[in-house]
């Protein structure tokens, strides 16, 4: 009885003051209240920490089915021509340097053009202080052009392009007139004329568009012969020198365009002692004026050619070529791909505000190292090109690493074939 009225006495004494009475009973605590650091006073938000990382994957693609063509069902034979050169028509080529102007400020900086610009000027009579140009719409370049034999001056001839500084685009360019010379110096022609690179250019503050190579472009027709190369086809000694090509160049080609210009025309062709040359000899009462006519006869002769057994290579590009003619020794073989790859990551940690910390860089680095567990692979011996393909096929690797099993068996002697690099 006294602990109630001692209560009482209480809630009595509260609804005097003004108060809610006190129970033993807790509040309840507020419902689906977010729990942001910016709601409540005298918080700092504590800056956002970086959460991203580099990657590098290394990946294959599947495995191409090739699908084998019908073909040739007879002996292939060429014309004489497409196997050989004839010794005195041969092509020249020309350089120079010049200069491209009219471009929308994708020039050369200022320091590759002032002195050139100067000079120019200079042969027009025209003397201005070379502080003063800022030629951003210039650039140097290097011409480069092809003259043929015979052409006589005043044709024209295409010119190839190319820029020499920092210059960003040659689009829409224009280049002045500049000489053509050959290695010794001599001037056989002249360029100028707009540029075609071919592909286009558009750049902004912080994003750019490129389609193409636009920094090389040609000028189609824009050189002009200024004196004819001269050109001899008819020796002293009456002989016409016709010169295997690289790819052609065997013994075997050399007696077989031998033998065809004889059946035609008896004992006019003969093997030089070099081995690489047919000496054509020009009938003594044949005319002047059909010397061109009695070649071209011989050049289209047809003839079976002897290809010699290459495989070329291009380890920057990965393209493999293997021509007929090879073959292949039985030997095994193993290749242990092993792919390494790395990526660096590294993050910045920023620390709060007030807390007297400072920014640090810390370094994150992610390899992965991933080597194939591949065994000996037996490889039969191959004759015939068909074959050659089977059996490479078999191997079932990249082209990349087939280039390097092509030199590792021809090292090993397990490869019949000359293997050119590229």
């Amino acid at each position: 009885m006294r602990i109630l009225r001692h209560s009482a006495l209480f809630a009595l004494c509260a609804l005097a003051f003004g108060q809610q009475p006190v129970t033993s009973t807790p509040p309840a605590p507020p419902q689906n209240v977010p729990q942001d650091t910016r709601l409540l006073t005298g918080a700092v938000e504590a800056p956002a920490q970086p959460n991203t990382q580099s990657s590098a994957t290394y990946g294959r693609g599947p495995r191409f089915e090739p699908r084998p063509g019908r073909g040739a069902g007879r002996a292939i034979t060429a014309t004489i021509e497409t196997i050989v050169d004839v010794r005195g028509q041969e092509e020249n080529t020309l350089t120079g340097i010049g200069i491209v102007s009219g471009l929308a400020g994708t020039g050369d900086s200022v320091n590759m053009t002032r002195q050139l610009i100067e000079n120019l000027l200079l042969s027009n009579d025209l003397r201005i202080n070379a502080q003063q140009l800022t030629p951003k719409n210039c650039a140097l370049v290097a011409v480069e052009a092809t003259l043929p034999p015979g052409l006589q001056p005043g044709r024209r001839i295409d010119v190839r392009v190319s820029t020499l500084g920092d210059a960003k685009s040659l689009q829409g360019g224009l280049l002045s007139n500049m000489e053509l010379r050959d290695f010794n110096g001599v001037v056989w022609a002249t360029g100028t004329g707009s540029i075609n690179v071919g592909g286009f250019m558009a750049a902004g503050a912080s994003a750019s568009v490129q389609k193409n190579q636009v920094t090389v472009g040609t000028i189609i027709g824009g050189g002009t012969v200024q004196r004819a190369l001269p050109s001899e086809l008819v020796s002293e000694h009456g002989l016409i020198y016709l010169d295997l090509r690289a790819a052609q160049s065997s013994y075997s080609n050399l007696v077989r365009i031998c033998d065809a210009v004889n059946t035609i025309f008896p004992n006019a062709a003969e093997a030089a002692t070099d081995g690489r040359t047919v000496k054509l000899r020009v009938p003594a009462d044949l005319p002047k004026s059909a010397h061109v006519a009695y070649l071209d006869a011989v050049l289209r002769l047809e003839v079976e050619p002897s290809l010699q057994p290459y495989v070329v290579v291009n380890e920057r590009t990965g393209a493999i070529v293997i021509g007929e003619g090879v073959r292949l020794r039985s030997g095994a073989i193993a290749l242990g791909g092993l792919t390494v790859t790395i990526a660096e990551s590294p993050e910045t940690s920023q620390p709060g505000p007030m807390s007297n910390g400072q920014t640090q860089t810390n370094p994150r680095t992610e390899i992965n190292v991933d080597e194939a567990a591949n065994g000996l692979v037996m490889v039969p011996g191959a004759v015939t090109l068909d074959e050659v393909v089977e059996v490479l096929n078999v191997l079932g690797t990249t082209p990349r690493d087939l280039i390097q099993i092509l030199e590792a068996m021809h090292q090993a002697g397990i490869l019949l074939a000359e293997v050119r690099r590229m």
